[in-house]
């Protein structure tokens, strides 16, 4: 902490997601375990050390490239990593095909076997949003309404724990028993399915009220081929 410029907890706990009890227990060595590998991932990253010398005590404290780069220059550059099984740095989420049923507030994942059926996701970034892995799917996008947003066969991110209206924000939404995924805005007193893409007239919003309109998950991320 103090290397890396941070005053107190908070401010570590600012920078990494970490919440500052967390990093508190951490440093006063209390609790029945030691901090999840999520945690440590996003303390490294916020503190610029290697990840294996802050999780098992191994290697050189300072996180280098490979032409030796450290600091400074770390802090414009990210390494290519390729996931392992294993791997604490990442965490897989399942790839899922959203299975629904109109009026049912609930609904059903059955795994995406051609897509490799997990996505691996940056532990630390999981760590920094608060998100919980087990309440993260990943699922294609079907269709071109929120182009160019989102394209068809992107692949988006899930958080089912956040089922809360936002105004502007991107959700999957169980609609009279068929997945979509929609812009939700606020308008006139009700809440509204909408569409990015500019074609209004073909991709026309709907209201979003009562048991047609069940809130499966806010979007949280995507990962695309498209540039």
């Amino acid at each position: 902490m103090e290397e890396a410029g941070f005053q107190s907890q908070s401010a570590l706990s600012r920078a990494s997601g970490v919440p500052q009890p967390t990093i508190n227990r951490i440093l006063n060595r209390s609790g029945a375990r030691g901090p999840e590998a999520a945690t440590l991932a996003a303390l490294a990253s916020a503190c610029n050390v290697a990840f294996e010398w802050l999780h098992e005590g191994t290697g050189p404290m300072a996180r280098r490239g490979a032409d030796g780069a450290d600091g400074a220059s770390l802090a414009r550059m990210q390494p290519v990593v390729v996931p392992e099984d294993g791997d604490p740095r990442f965490v897989k989420i399942k790839m899922v095909t959203l299975r629904l049923s109109a009026g049912i507030s609930g609904f059903q994942a059955d795994p995406e076997h051609d897509a490799g059926a997990t996505l691996p996701l940056d532990a630390g970034w999981v760590g920094r949003n608060h998100y919980v892995a087990e309440r993260l799917v990943a699922t294609r996008v079907k269709g071109e309404s929120m182009e160019p947003t989102l394209y068809d066969g992107d692949i988006i991110v899930i958080n089912t724990a956040d089922n809360r209206p936002a105004d502007g924000a991107v959700f999957a939404v169980n609609y009279e028993g068929e997945a979509v995924v929609k812009r939700l805005s606020r308008d006139a007193g009700d809440w509204w399915l909408e569409s990015d893409n500019s074609d209004k007239r073909k991709y026309h919003r709907k209201v979003c009220r009562g048991s047609d309109c069940i809130i499966v998950g806010r979007v949280v991320r995507k990962e695309s081929d498209r540039i």
